[in-house]
C-alpha cells in the first residue's frame, strides 16, 4: 500500500517552507494516501468520497496525530507543536484544540513528504495495521 511513497527520494530542502505550506502540502498527501486506500472498494464515487472525507477532517487527523505521537521525535515534535502555535485562525465549526493538531499532524505529513518520504512510510505501514 505504500509502495509509491517508499520509492521517493527527499526533494530538497524545506528550510524555506513555512508550517502553514507544509500543512497544506501534508493534507494532499494524506488525502492522496487515503484516496489510495479506497480506490479498491467496490463503491460509488460519491461513497467513495465520503470515506475519504471522513478521514481527512480535522478530527480523525487529530486522533491519527495520537495514535503516532509515542513514535515521533523530538524535532519531530517540535515541528508539530510550531504549527499548532502558527495556527490562528479556525473554521466556526471547528473545535480550536483538534483543528491545530490537525495542522500539527499536516505540516508533519507535509514535511516527512519533502524531507524523510522513507519515515513517512513507515508511519503510513505502523497506521495501516492500526487499522
Amino acid at each position: 500500500m505504500n509502495y509509491w511513497i517508499q520509492n521517493l527520494i527527499p526533494y530538497g530542502s524545506s528550510d524555506e517552507i513555512g508550517v502553514i505550506q507544509l500543512a497544506w502540502l501534508g493534507d494532499s498527501v494524506w488525502e492522496l494516501h487515503q484516496r489510495l486506500r479506497h480506490v479498491h472498494f467496490p463503491l460509488k464515487s460519491k461513497e467513495l468520497h465520503l470515506s475519504v472525507v471522513n478521514e481527512v477532517k480535522a478530527k480523525a487527523q487529530s486522533e491519527t496525530l495520537s495514535q503516532i505521537e509515542h513514535l515521533l521525535n523530538n524535532f519531530e515534535i517540535d515541528l508539530i507543536r510550531r504549527a499548532r502555535n502558527k495556527t490562528k485562525r479556525y473554521p466556526k465549526s471547528a473545535d480550536p484544540y483538534i483543528y491545530s493538531r490537525a495542522t500539527g499532524f499536516e505540516t508533519l505529513i507535509g514535511w516527512l513528504f519533502l524531507n524523510d518520504p522513507k519515515r513517512l512510510s513507515i508511519f503510513f505501514e505502523y497506521l495501516e495495521k492500526k487499522i
